[in-house]
């Protein structure tokens, strides 16, 4: 294999994000065939935000599950702030022939493009050396005709950019030039974001739709100055929720589980002059559920989950906000134990009506 080591490597490197730049810039919309969708709660992602990314934007991720309908963002929130899921990732894209078929036409339309002459036209002169004539360089090999004689044996690798990251240097900053892995090989070491199932469980977590959560109070709406408020939630809402995705190509295969389990219900009363209960305003789930239904004869107790008003709303009302937390963990191919991630948060703001009164039958 022809290797570049002269002092002209430096500028082959940057040539490369130079080519890259320029098939982005003046490649067609292509999109990789999806997996075909199963009936019921699945969607399939196939990358790309914009749609204008050329041959890398195109992605073979399908999720199933409890996730948001189209392979959207979904309603839960990390708790950790700092956590955030992949912006972009590697993945296997097109078999060999595919990927000649395409890229040829990419880097001709992208030399006939005006003004690519110079460090431009000369990347992409490299980049098509690259492919056809087994130019390569540092621990990139080259390869001959688009290593079509292994076409079936392996998948060229591009980046993707993750559709629902807000920021689009991020978005957009898995800029390596498609690589190619033999099947039931891994991917080079050296491309770090190439996706494994600790990325696919981030994605999924991105995307799970978790139940939305109403707390069952009482009174209900309508409570009074100094009388406790119960609150708790119906049991239907401890179940355990999953979201999969899972990329299936042939020759590679990986996938990974999300699941969410309730863990807390947070209360913030609308008002700094309520009494929460407990005094932290966070109810734990103990023996299976969080709170207590109230029940007649209790209107003097004290709930185990609850909040005291001390002044009337005024015919108004209080925006009672209650967050219920969930525990995130992932399992996947290669990881059979349960792996923690942040907790996550759901939210749903009720109105609350608080009444002036002296005494109350229950």
């Amino acid at each position: 294999m022809p290797v570049n080591r002269s002092p002209r490597t430096v500028f082959t490197t940057a040539s490369l994000t130079l080519a890259l730049s320029a098939l982005l810039l003046t490649g067609t919309a292509y999109a990789g065939k999806p997996v075909k969708s199963d009936d019921g709660a699945s969607t399939e992602e196939k990358g790309g935000g914009d749609g204008k990314s050329g041959i890398f934007a195109a992605a073979q991720i399908k999720y199933s599950g409890s996730v948001a309908k189209g392979g959207g963002r979904g309603n839960v929130a990390s708790a950790d702030v700092t956590w955030t899921p992949p912006p972009c990732w590697y993945a296997p894209m097109y078999g060999a022939k595919e990927f000649k078929k395409k890229m040829t036409k990419e880097l001709k339309d992208a030399m006939g493009a005006p003004g690519m002459t110079g460090h431009a036209g000369a990347a992409l002169a490299q980049t098509q050396q690259h492919y056809e004539d087994d130019y390569g360089w540092a621990d990139t090999p080259g390869y001959k005709d688009y290593n079509v004689d292994k076409d079936g044996e392996g998948m060229f690798w591009a980046g993707v950019p993750n559709p629902d990251e807000p920021d689009y240097l991020k978005r957009n900053s898995c800029t390596d030039l498609p690589f190619w892995v033999d099947n039931g090989e891994p991917p080079p070491p050296q491309h770090e974001e190439a996706i494994k199932p600790e990325m696919l469980a981030a994605l999924a977590y991105q995307r799970m739709q978790l139940p939305d959560t109403k707390v069952s109070l009482a009174p209900d709406g309508t409570t009074k100055v100094n009388l406790p408020t119960w609150a708790w939630l119906d049991k239907a809402a401890f179940d355990d929720v999953e979201a999969t995705a899972a990329v299936d190509v042939p020759g590679f295969h990986i996938e990974a589980t999300t699941t969410a389990k309730p863990k807390s219900l947070t209360l913030e009363p609308g008002v700094g002059d309520a009494r929460l209960i407990p005094a932290s305003g966070e109810c734990p789930i103990v023996d299976g559920k969080i709170g207590e239904p109230y029940a007649k004869g209790k209107a003097k107790e004290t709930p185990p989950c609850g909040i005291v008003y001390g002044r009337s709303s005024g015919g108004a009302t209080f925006p009672l906000k209650a967050s219920l937390t969930w525990e995130i963990s992932w399992t996947g191919t290669g990881q059979d134990a349960p792996v923690q991630m942040p907790d996550g948060t759901i939210e749903v703001t009720q109105d609350i009506t608080v009444e002036e009164v002296q005494s109350v039958n229950r």
